[in-house]
């Protein structure tokens, strides 16, 4: 089923149906192309601005990184249900390991957004950063089931030691989004 083409109620409805698929891999992708839309919208209602023309061409790549990678969690939204319903043990670790590694691509163009971005969505940018590192966790548990049914240690140690890299450092930008951001907004 392709779920991309059907309603939020009815992707929802089916997540918490009693049904193999959808389940937490789709779901930590469509939290990461929410928080991966929430970047275009930013970025498109900053564009065009006076205040921010000196960040057009910033601006302009980071809507076109952020737009493909909307593209592509909505893709793993449902290359994950297929794998699942696969039972391909190495399709279902490979699409939430993707997964993970684009919600690190996204998150990293949430920092410059605080500053480049207009100033009324900052709030926005926070709330992809906050999306984008949940979307992480909730997919890097998926590839540590999906690792420890594989039963290879070398491909589960590699795997294990890039995703631990690539969560410290999303942590820190979501947390540091959160922190110029609230100074933003609190004053």
């Amino acid at each position: 089923m392709e779920y991309r083409n059907l309603t939020l109620q009815k992707y929802i409805d089916d997540l918490g149906a009693r049904l193999p698929a959808p389940g937490g891999g789709s779901a930590a992708a469509l939290a990461a192309a929410c928080g991966a839309g929430l970047i275009c919208m930013v970025v498109n209602f900053t564009l065009g601005k006076p205040k921010y023309a000196r960040y057009e061409k910033d601006l302009q790549k980071a809507l076109g990184v952020a737009e493909k990678l909307k593209t592509e969690f909505l893709n793993l939204v449902d290359l994950d249900v297929a794998a699942y319903q696969s039972k391909n043990i190495k399709d279902s670790l490979n699409v939430p390991f993707m997964c993970a590694r684009l919600c690190y691509e996204a998150a990293k163009l949430c920092p410059p957004l605080v500053t480049k971005g207009n100033v009324n969505l900052v709030s926005d940018v926070a709330v992809a950063a906050a999306l984008l590192e949940s979307a992480f966790v909730s997919a890097r548990f998926n590839v540590d089931i999906n690792l420890k049914a594989l039963g290879d240690k070398k491909t589960t140690a590699v795997i294990r030691k890039e995703l631990s890299l690539k969560e410290k450092k999303i942590r820190k930008i979501r947390l540091d989004t959160e922190v110029k951001v609230g100074t933003l907004i609190r004053g």
